[in-house]
């Protein structure tokens, strides 16, 4: 189906101005054609990417309540499809708008650090990654902190370190 000049919403301009060389030349759309349509970032993407960085800051040993890193234990000896990509983002709930993101992390710290230093790091790291890899206005990143992982505790299930 041919679309008219008017349904693509084109100017055309007058001869010798704008672009065109000649009369009548047509210019489409305007500005910068990466401007051009609309993306949309998922919950999960966000979710990834927090879940990473917040894993890569010293003194967090995993993210997620014992239940869920129980639960995800389970699921990855199991098989269960996609146990791996649920293992990145446990421990975060992303609420993405627009422009803008909100996340809500619970994490496991080590003994012996210091957690307002862990969580100030975390908040840091997952800002910076957010912002950088979606262009999202983070607007705040919530931190709980479940637990403490003593030294002589046993593990449950090693969380693998990303890297």
């Amino acid at each position: 189906m041919a679309m008219t000049d008017t349904e693509l919403n084109v100017k055309k301009e007058p001869a010798g101005t704008g672009t065109g060389a000649g009369t009548g030349a047509v210019r489409r759309g305007g500005g910068d054609p990466g401007t051009r349509g609309r993306t949309t970032i998922a919950d999960g993407v966000v979710e990834k990417i927090a879940g990473l960085a917040a894993r890569d800051v010293v003194g967090v040993h995993a993210m997620g309540s014992g239940i869920s890193r129980t639960f995800g234990a389970v699921r990855d000896r199991v098989g269960v499809p996609g146990g791996a990509r649920a293992s990145v983002s446990r421990g975060v709930k992303a609420e993405v708008g627009e422009v803008q993101t909100a996340l809500d992390l619970e994490i496991v710290v080590d003994y012996g650090v210091s957690i307002s230093d862990v969580a100030r790091a975390v908040r840091e790291n997952v800002v910076s990654a957010v912002e950088r890899m979606t262009g999202l206005e983070v607007v705040e990143v919530n931190i709980a902190v479940s637990d403490v992982k003593l030294p002589d505790e046993e593990e449950e299930e090693p969380e693998p370190r990303l890297q």
